[in-house]
This record gives C-alpha cells, structure tokens and sequence, in this order.
C-alpha cells in the first residue's frame, strides 16, 4: 500500500456517502408523502454519525436517516417542508409523547401475553 492509496481510499468512499445520501433523502421523500404536518429536524455531524434528518409527522411518528452534510440542504429544497437545526429548536413535544404511547402500547401489549 503506497503512501497515496489511503486518501485515494477516502475519495472512494465520500462518492459512496453521497450515493446514500440521495438514497435516504429519497426514503425520507416517500416517508414524508405519506404522513401529514411533517417538519424535518437537522441533527449535527457526531463522533459516531455523520449528519442526520429526523422527520416528524404530526401525530409524532418519526424517522431518522443519515443525510450528510449537502443532504441537509437538499433536503428543504426536495422535501418542500419546514426544516430546522434541532440545536436551536430542540425536538418536538409531540415526538417525545409519541413515544411515551409507544412504550405504553409495548408494555399492555407484553401483560396480555402472559
């Protein structure tokens, strides 16, 4: 392995985080149609995850995909919905609260079982 092959190995895979990313914009196209009052939230680049959108529909119900930095951008453009800086904004009330049904769902759900 040549002193060079390492970064031409990054340029590599930076083009496949790219392709992704228009994937998962893609997804979040679709996920978003299909839902009503969905507002997406811009999460920032962590040690772990590279940028990321969550989506939350009126009703609470959300998703996350990693979008990249351009992705972000895109993703008010393609999307045509409000989009904020979840740093600034934080997350909304009605997707904690989805949750929280969600884990009282789960659990009624597991005492019926038994």
């Amino acid at each position: 392995m040549g002193l060079l092959d390492r970064f031409r190995g990054a340029r590599g895979r930076s083009r496949t985080v790219a392709r992704d990313s228009a994937s998962e914009i893609a997804a979040l196209a679709e996920w978003a149609a299909a839902r009503r009052g969905v507002e997406a939230f811009v999460e920032p680049k962590t040690t772990v995850t590279d940028v990321t959108a969550v989506l939350v529909a009126a009703d609470g119900e959300w998703t996350r995909r990693i979008v990249g930095e351009r992705g972000a951008r895109r993703l008010a453009g393609v999307l045509k919905i409000p989009v904020y800086d979840v740093n600034r904004t934080g997350y909304p009330q009605r997707m904690r609260d989805y949750d929280a049904r969600r884990r009282i769902e789960q659990r009624r759900a597991r005492e019926q079982e038994q």
